[in-house]
Parts: C-alpha cells; sequence; structure tokens
C-alpha cells in the first residue's frame, strides 16, 4: 500500500481538499486498491472539527464527499509510515522538514505544487497555497484551482514511485 498525507495548519481546508481530490483521482484509476490519502495539520488547533463549509461546498460541487472528514494533527509516526507527505504551504514544508528524523524523511516532503506541470520553472517559496479561511467564496476557488493543477502530477508520480519498486499497479 502506497500511503499519502497532505498538511496544513488546521486540517480543515487545505489539507483536506487536497486530499479528497486526490482520493477521488485515484479512484478512477488502476491504482485504487494500491493507495490510500488522509490529511493533518501541523497544529492541533482545529482537532475534530468538520471541513470548512466553504471548502465542503466547493469539494460538493464536483461530486466530491467531505461530510466524514474531522480535523488533527500529523503525528511524528508518519515520517516512517508515510511514502509521500505533501505540504500545502511553505510553512508546512519547513516545519515537516525541520521536525523529519531523518534524511529518508525528508526526502518524501514536497509541496504539493511541485507536481504541478505549469510550475516547473517556479522557485520552491512561490509554489505555497495560502490559508483561504481568510478569505471569501473566491480563496477557496483560487485554493481548488491550484490543488486541481497538481493533482494529475501527483497520480503520475506514484504510479511512477509503484512501477520502479515492481508493484503490478
Amino acid at each position: 500500500m502506497y500511503r499519502i498525507v497532505t498538511v496544513c495548519t488546521g486540517n480543515i481546508c487545505r489539507s483536506p481538499m487536497a486530499e479528497l481530490m486526490l482520493t477521488h483521482a485515484f479512484s478512477g484509476t488502476e491504482l485504487a486498491e494500491d493507495v490510500v490519502v488522509d490529511s493533518a495539520g501541523t497544529t492541533d488547533w482545529e482537532a475534530g472539527r468538520p471541513i470548512d463549509e466553504r471548502a465542503g461546498a466547493k469539494l460538493t460541487e464536483l461530486g466530491i464527499e467531505s461530510h466524514l472528514h474531522r480535523a488533527r494533527r500529523f503525528e511524528p509516526a508518519w515520517y516512517r509510515e508515510r511514502d509521500l507527505i505533501l505540504a500545502l504551504d511553505l510553512d508546512h514544508y519547513r516545519q515537516l522538514r525541520e521536525e523529519a528524523p531523518d534524511d529518508d524523511a525528508r526526502d518524501r516532503i514536497h509541496l504539493l505544487r511541485e507536481f504541478d506541470p505549469s510550475t516547473t520553472d517556479t522557485p520552491l517559496e512561490d509554489l505555497g497555497i495560502y490559508d483561504p479561511w481568510f478569505g471569501d467564496v473566491s480563496d477557496f476557488e483560487a485554493t481548488w484551482r491550484m490543488v486541481d493543477g497538481a493533482v494529475e502530477g501527483v497520480v503520475r508520480y506514484v504510479r511512477n514511485e509503484l512501477d520502479a519498486d515492481g508493484s503490478d499497479a
């Protein structure tokens, strides 16, 4: 099983959107049974809370259910248990890399937008997805667009990783 975790601050906007959009994308591929995606926050500020209503509404518009989501904090054990750790913004990326137990764990941490083919020549510092929580519906729309731009790149990356490992997926 290939495990992915998406990470933002509170786990109620960006990371659950990315989690559920990736899960939806993988469900339509031959990798559906081989990949699991979950999400977490770098803090426990929102622990136990559902997805932000605006994020949930955008996902519902796309036919993606989000009502079962409950926020939680990233657990240190996940550095070993997850194959790919996707930070949604630069502060998450830096924190995760700083707290990673070793180089192997650090090598599995990426900014989600690194997988967007339109950002190939964009400096890492410019690949973050700002927190839409402080904004309005248009900010959630922008978040969706940025996440969506990376989804196919993540699917392609995981497919290549599994192929390199000799998986039948």
